[in-house]
Formats: structure tokens, C-alpha cells, sequence
């Protein structure tokens, strides 16, 4: 049958057709896998210690400690993960047993054991250590209290493990329940570098100055050493407005700590640790896992030795004391001031 010269033509093929926001955000996934396949990285050939830390819940402080430290490894890095929140997420995430009668970091700090002896070996990679958490530690801050130098619990047994070794760590990460007790304070004494995860959400800056201020109070009177070195965005969706201002806002109160890298809400992320595995084991090509090993080369190619200054609000360096205190002179002084600056906010 002849076709009518009026009958509707079909329209060339063309590339064109497949310029979609879904096609885009597939290739930029597929360059930024292949651009990960080329990255080299140099380690400082010193342990750096850093502790993941934000007192709001809820932000991604555990997925972010985990899935970092999968990432380090991933690129060559022998990294150990200190578990210190009583719910022992992370340790789940890492496929290390914490039941109750497991060695755990409660014994690290309250009676004293090496740190050497609670360490596990995680199923993802032998590079992959972590000191895992058991319910116990739910009663550590009680317990503290009476502890003699109570703050510099984890900084000892951190110290006296680091030495002890004969092939060198190249990152410690410490997961910090979410409140600013004596077990995050004996994270912020422990550590050299604080790491805060901050969700893209409208309460994201919230307490933020409270964390800001604690951290201070740590460099004046426990740890100098100490300062803010990275904020992380999570949970990033970008199709929304919101999320796109927090960021901004975020970017421009702290332009050099806020890695260039945003995590986004990933399904894969949340689905990881049911599996007992990090994003990375689970689903290495999956948005959230190429999101992490991008914010890990970024991490360990930014200087970490950048100046405290940079930690701070401007005009609050004059506050920071750079001199080294004793633990019997400060701990209880720290503890104090925490105390008031909570109760302080409580009854506004």
C-alpha cells in the first residue's frame, strides 16, 4: 500500500533525545568513577587522629565514620575505627562482634586495658581495624566521674597503642555519641583533627556554636593540639532549594574546612549496615559509596597541619591558650564549664 505524501514522518534520531536530568546525572556518576580509578594519593606518614563528632543525632556522625575509614582503605590506607557510642553502630557497620561479654572500649577506660587487646580485625579488609563498643559504655560516664584524669582516658591508651606498633596507622577515627559527656570529651582530648558531619536540613547550624565552644574550651585547658580541620555535608539532596542554602550558608561561615564533596541521601548508604558491611563493600559503584571515596582523597589531600586559627569564628582567636595544662589543674574545670554552657541553653 502506496503512503500518503500527508502521513507523519518520524523524527531523526538524536542525541539530543537522551539529554535528560537522570541521563546527566548518570554520566557525571560514570566520570566521577572513572576519575576515581586514576586518583593517587600520598599519606603524611604520620598517624592522624580524628574524631567525628556533632551533638545534634540524626546527621550522619557513625555512617560517616565508618564509610570514611572503608574509603581510606580503599585507597591504601591502614586506618583504626574507635568505637565510643554506646549503641554500637559502627561496630555493627563493620561486621565486628560487640555483645556484652566482648572486650570492648568500656574496659579501655575503665579499667585500664590496652588498647591492643580489644582490637578486631574487620571483614572487609585486614586494613580495616576497629575497637568496637558494647552496651557497657552506656554507664562510662557515670563510672568517669570519679576516674582520676578522666579526660585523658582514650589519649593515653591512643597514645601507648600508636607507639607500640610496628607498622604505622595512617588514620585513627573516632565515632562519638551524640552529646558532649565526658566520652566525647575524652575523644576531643584523644584527638588531633574534629571532623563534623552536618545534615542539610534547616536545623543544621543549631548547637553548632555550642560544639564550636566546647571544642575551645578543650583547646584552652586539655588538648591545644585540637581543631576544626573538616565539616562534611550529608544527606544532600539537590533537587531541593533548602538543601542548596544550608549548603551555601555552610560554605560561606567556614570556606576552608567544608570539603568540596557533598554526600547525598543514597539508599545504598542506608541499606549498607542491616548488611553488617560500609557502603563500599556493600555497593562500591553506588552514588553514596563514590560520594565517600571522593570525600576521603580530598581528605587525605587536604594539609592537615593547617593553623587552630582557622578553627574559629573571626575575632575569637585571642581565646584560644596555647599553653599545655595538667590534668589535675583542668579536667574538672572542663567538665564544669560544659555542665553551665548546657544549662545555659536549657533554660533560654
Amino acid at each position: 500500500m502506496k503512503q500518503s505524501d500527508d502521513a507523519p514522518v518520524a523524527a531523526p534520531f538524536s542525541l539530543d533525545s537522551f539529554d535528560t536530568p537522570l541521563a546527566r546525572e548518570l554520566a557525571d556518576l560514570t566520570a566521577r568513577r572513572k576519575s576515581l580509578q586514576g586518583a593517587q594519593v600520598e599519606f603524611s606518614g604520620r598517624t592522624r587522629i580524628i574524631t567525628v563528632s556533632n551533638q545534634k543525632g540524626g546527621v550522619g556522625k557513625t555512617t560517616t565514620a565508618v564509610n570514611m575509614a572503608a574509603a581510606l582503605v580503599s585507597v591504601g590506607a591502614r586506618v583504626l575505627v574507635i568505637d565510643l557510642d554506646p549503641q554500637g553502630n559502627a561496630s555493627t557497620a563493620l561486621g565486628v562482634t560487640h555483645t556484652a561479654d566482648t572486650p570492648s572500649v568500656y574496659d579501655v577506660l575503665i579499667d585500664e586495658f590496652p588498647l591492643v587487646d580489644i582490637i578486631q580485625e574487620s571483614p572487609e579488609s585486614p586494613s580495616l581495624l576497629c575497637a568496637p563498643s558494647t552496651i557497657h559504655l552506656a554507664g562510662a560516664e557515670i563510672e568517669l566521674v570519679t576516674q582520676v584524669a578522666r579526660e585523658y582516658r582514650l589519649r593515653t591508651a591512643v597514645d601507648e597503642y600508636v607507639a607500640s606498633l610496628d607498622e604505622r596507622l595512617d588514620f585513627i577515627i573516632i565515632d562519638c555519641p551524640p552529646s558532649l559527656g565526658l566520652l566525647t570529651i575524652n575523644a576531643f582530648a584523644a584527638a588531633q583533627e574534629l571532623l563534623i558531619p552536618i545534615q542539610c536540613e534547616y536545623y543544621a547550624l543549631e548547637g553548632l556554636s555550642q560544639l564550636l565552644g566546647t571544642v575551645k574550651m578543650i583547646q584552652k585547658h586539655l588538648n591545644p593540639r585540637l581543631h576544626l580541620s573538616t565539616i562534611l555535608l550529608t544527606m544532600y539532596d539537590g533537587r531541593t532549594k533548602l538543601a542548596q542554602q544550608v549548603a551555601e550558608e555552610v560554605r560561606t561561615h567556614f570556606p576552608a574546612e567544608v570539603l568540596r564533596t557533598v554526600i547525598p541521601r543514597s539508599v545504598r548508604v542506608s541499606e549498607a549496615p542491616s548488611f553488617g558491611q560500609t557502603v563500599i563493600a556493600y555497593d562500591g559503584q553506588s552514588a553514596g559509596a563514590v560520594a565517600y571515596r571522593e570525600a576521603a582523597v580530598e581528605l587525605v589531600k587536604r594539609d592537615s597541619d593547617v593553623s587552630r586559627e582557622t578553627s574559629l569564628p573571626p575575632g575569637d582567636e585571642s581565646s584560644v591558650s596555647r599553653e599545655t595544662s595538667t590534668p589535675g589543674e583542668n579536667e574538672t574545670r572542663v567538665s564544669r564549664e560544659t555542665s553551665a554552657q548546657m544549662n545555659d541553653e536549657e533554660s533560654l
